[in-house]
């Protein structure tokens, strides 16, 4: 009540409808020059506070409003970004907090229950279900894009050509070569990918070094022409402005893959046709696992990643959506 009182002479006091020496005289605050000074400090904050905005309510969580944490696999940062920002264009109550780190920081933070919505390159294996299930919040995986582990070298270079067979000699130290072999991070997903691929547990030949990430690996190779860089394919398609000049002077490796029954003889770039078609022999699937257990915002961030909005964001990055929304064609007749 007092508050009010103070508010209510304030505003009074500004718009001139009592006299300062009145109001204090009636109320009898103070007999002094000290009194006045004072009383006049406290009226200009009650002004002050009349003014201020009432506090923001939060919003209630639904599948388009409120707030959710997810971790993401870095190396697949500028797909999200962008999803995550056309997401938020058409629904301005959600917040989408996201953070990126290598495949096994994301991983320990799905299981150690810090946070339940995750984005990966790969699926959950059986223990990694189980531990999920036995808090009774089962996983819901679903398959959202298709990403290529993309090999590059320095636009200077003339070695635009390589083979499954050379790649897996390289990550085993089996071919004499004086070309460094540049990655993003030892705990990435791109490593455990290659590691699977070449048998080969550890990688710690002298040749084959980490960087900190993609786009430190991408900057290393456009300086560096007596290097091969493994990023992937989602960097190197509309890049940010602070390593484009650097994508502008690399150039994708065509890869043969001699066991392919299709074309063992045909070296492929990575690009939505030969990922459709399976050509291109180094492809990973884009994970979405949701693991909230209700229809909240992580549902709904789910559903426009799958739905055709979500899928026409994919498409025009480049990589290969899940699905291929269809094309729209209007036919106009002229008379």
């Amino acid at each position: 009540m007092a508050t009010k009182k103070y508010c209510l002479a304030a505003c009074l006091l500004y718009m001139g409808y009592i006299d300062l020496h009145d109001y204090l005289k009636k109320k009898r605050v103070m007999k002094n020059n000290a009194g006045y000074l004072l009383a006049g400090i406290l009226l200009l904050i009650s002004f002050i506070a009349c003014k201020q905005k009432p506090t923001t309510l939060v919003p209630e969580e639904t599948v388009n409003s409120g707030t959710v944490k997810i971790a993401v696999d870095e190396s697949l940062q500028p797909i999200v970004d962008e999803e995550a920002y056309v997401f938020k264009q058409l629904n301005t109550n959600a917040n989408v907090g996201i953070t990126y780190g290598t495949e096994n920081r994301v991983l320990r933070l799905l299981l150690n229950d810090s946070v339940r919505f995750v984005i990966l390159s790969r699926e959950l294996n059986a223990e990694e279900v189980k531990i999920l299930k036995d808090r009774t919040l089962p996983p819901v995986v679903d398959r959202f894009a298709v990403d290529a582990i993309t090999f590059i070298v320095n636009k200077a270079s003339t070695d635009t050509l390589t083979s499954v067979n050379e790649i897996k000699k390289m990550l085993n130290g089996q071919t004499k070569t004086s070309t460094d072999i540049v990655f993003d991070n030892p705990n990435s997903s791109l490593i455990r990918y290659l590691k699977a691929f070449s048998g080969n547990t550890e990688l710690k030949l002298k040749n084959i070094f980490a960087v900190k990430n993609n786009k430190e690996v991408i900057k290393y190779i456009s300086t560096h022409p007596q290097a091969i860089g493994i990023t992937g394919f989602n960097w190197l398609n509309d890049p940010d402005k602070d390593y484009a000049d650097a994508v502008k002077n690399v150039k994708i490796v065509a890869v043969k893959d001699e066991n392919s029954k299709e074309a063992p003889g045909q070296y492929f770039k990575p690009s939505q046709t030969t990922l459709a078609l399976n050509q291109y022999p180094f492809a990973r699937g884009l994970y979405i696992i949701n693991s909230t257990g209700k229809m909240g915002l992580g549902s709904g961030f789910a559903q426009f990643l799958l739905s055709e909005r979500g899928q026409r964001v994919i498409l025009r990055s480049g990589i290969l959506p899940d699905s291929i929304p269809p094309r729209e064609i209007s036919i106009k007749r002229k008379f």
